[in-house]
């Protein structure tokens, strides 16, 4: 297959992304089960992608993992973090029992733990009432701007490559642009929400950008393992659904993880703008 003009696909990227981006800004603002149905949607197709490109010759069961992270995210959204937990546990345990040689089993499991990360992440988030929407959209801003920056910084400046054998295309002119940008959106973001330490909120973006890149080098260096260019096609000039959401994913878990740790599970959103 020939490979699409480079123009043809920005203007397919910046179509898709402004459908979906309002989508996803506006269930982040109605919260609740809307919006916890919308990523576990997203978690799931991550999932499946995730199996495809594993390409396990096997005949393995298909839905296990899948409704074990819907069920996983649907115990986190009722406040059961525990059960969360044990579902998940059983999701990854189902996945390797039917994968067929041990190397597809250990990457199967890790697949439920990736993909139900990001549904639990986002849960816990939005599920704090005060300050759950501004996490979200937090999110939203850092990764979008560090995506958006990255990409056309690192095309006019150029300079030395990231990580060549993983993503030939990525330059740290291009990483640094994204970290800049994500600051820059985050003190925006801080003003308007009026929240009390701004440079505390600039510090978090800039760990969640670099956490927003790792997660995309991750997805990028998975791909290559198994010989695949594109998780999927869903997404006009994006690819799949986790070539969109890798490096939300993993900012995202980073979010959560630090939030958790400074404002309990009863106030994550809180602990995470709260400084």
């Amino acid at each position: 297959m020939a490979r699409m003009p480079a123009r043809s696909e920005l203007t397919l990227r910046v179509v898709s992304s402004a459908v979906l981006a309002p989508l996803a800004l506006g269930l982040a603002y109605v919260g609740d089960w809307p919006f916890f149905v919308f990523w576990a949607i997203a978690a799931c197709a991550i999932f499946w992608e995730w199996r495809a490109i594993l390409r396990d010759p096997g005949p393995t069961p298909k839905g296990l993992g899948e409704c074990a992270i819907a069920v996983a995210g649907a115990s986190a959204m009722t406040g059961r973090i525990g059960a969360a937990a044990i579902f998940l546990g059983l999701g990854m345990a189902a996945e390797a029992v039917v994968a067929t040689t041990t190397r597809f089993r250990l990457w199967a499991a890790a697949g439920v733990l990736y993909a139900g990360s990001l549904l639990i992440a986002c849960v816990l988030l939005r599920n704090d009432a005060q300050y759950g929407f501004a996490a979200i959209v937090l999110l939203f801003a850092v990764v979008w701007t560090t995506d958006i920056l990255a990409y056309f910084v690192g095309r006019f400046v150029g300079g030395p490559k990231l990580w060549t054998r993983v993503s030939p295309k990525k330059t740290w002119s291009g990483a640094v642009g994204g970290l800049a940008g994500a600051i820059a959106a985050s003190l925006a973001l801080a003003h308007y929400a009026h929240l009390p330490n701004p440079l505390a909120v600039a510090a978090l973006a800039l760990v969640l950008s670099v956490a927003s890149q790792a997660g995309d080098l991750f997805e990028s260096a998975f791909k290559r393992r198994f010989g695949v260019k594109d998780a999927g096609h869903v997404i006009p000039g994006h690819g799949g659904i986790m070539d969109r959401l890798d490096g939300f994913l993993a900012a995202a878990v980073v979010a959560a993880v630090i939030g958790v740790v400074r404002g309990g599970l009863e106030g994550p959103a809180r602990g995470l703008l709260v400084w």
